[in-house]
């Protein structure tokens, strides 16, 4: 038997999607799950793998397998053979043989689905430089949350066309919602991926045209990780990409706003739209990684 992998949001289908989305919000109204007896996945052990280091990826995670009853295992570049040049192939088959699921923060999006080709135990891809599946999850329990299904749905994403914003074009095609994107030139999404998802998503000229009419409107930093040396030449490409009150007052009535974090107030969002309950679900959406991720866990690892 196969063994089942989350490494970007099409290698499961929209109903088992739903159903990890349904699962996490269940969760949420019963945070004491994992102290049950047995607890669901005590005696289990992540393995978590960072590449790339994070606060909300690596709290959400342990905190969550720790609440299921399980166990976690931090592993940074210098906790490993990885950083000392190990192929990844053969930490692969070693760490699987060990832990029960594993998940990894890394930067080339090759690099874990190598390590899940090679893995006998499920691989979680915590972002790579193409796709964030964990966050868009995480994003989907907020919306229906707050205003119920996406489906039919508009959404405008207003930035850097990165990892998020191609999770957000694949979770267009899964969830059926259409997705507005602006981009300015030279920092669009994956020119392979406008053509995939061609039929979900309308690539605008400037932000106000993505905006217009939307029920969620979504943003991220202009410069991820790694990108640190661009920061100057990036706030210059996008100047008038900022989402404040102008922008939103554009959306529709009830539209939300939302932002993966971390957040740099005054460059891609207005300190005042972040803060303002009326549209900002940004502090739901942090919460929410740790009961999608939970959800999640419990589905890989075949826990009902």
């Amino acid at each position: 038997m196969s063994v089942q992998h989350f490494l970007t949001l099409s290698d499961l289908p929209r109903e088992t999607l739903q159903g990890i989305i349904d699962r996490a919000i269940a969760l949420k109204q019963t945070p004491q799950h994992g102290t049950t007896h047995p607890a669901p996945l005590a005696g289990q052990v992540l393995g978590m793998i960072f590449e790339k280091s994070s606060t909300r990826t690596r709290v959400s995670f342990e905190a969550g397998i720790a609440q299921l009853g399980g166990d976690a295992i931090f592993l940074s570049p210098n906790d490993t053979q990885l950083g000392r040049g190990e192929p990844i192939e053969d930490t692969a088959r070693v760490l699987s043989r060990m832990v029960d699921i594993i998940m990894v923060r890394t930067f080339g999006h090759e690099r874990v689905e190598t390590f899940a080709a090679h893995s006998s135990v499920p691989v979680i891809n915590a972002l790579t430089d193409d796709y964030h599946p964990c966050q868009l999850l995480a994003d989907i329990q907020t919306f229906v949350e707050h205003r119920g299904a996406i489906t039919g749905k508009t959404v405008a994403w207003v930035g850097d066309g990165n990892n998020m914003c191609q999770s957000y074009m694949e979770a267009a095609s899964v969830f059926d919602f259409q997705l507005n994107v602006a981009c300015p030139e030279g920092y669009r999404p994956d020119t392979s991926l406008l053509t995939k998802y061609a039929d979900t998503i309308h690539l605008c000229t400037e932000p106000k045209q993505a905006v217009a009419g939307a029920d969620l409107v979504v943003t991220d930093t202009w410069a991820s990780m790694g990108q640190e040396d661009e920061k100057k030449k990036r706030e210059q490409a996008f100047t008038g990409y900022q989402v404040d009150h102008a922008l939103m007052n554009l959306a529709a009535d009830d539209a939300l706003f939302m932002h993966c974090l971390p957040a740099y107030r005054g460059m891609e969002v207005s300190a005042e739209l972040l803060e303002d309950p009326r549209y900002s679900v940004v502090w739901d959406e942090a919460e929410n990684r740790l009961h999608a991720q939970k959800a999640l866990m419990l589905y890989l690892l075949g826990i009902d």
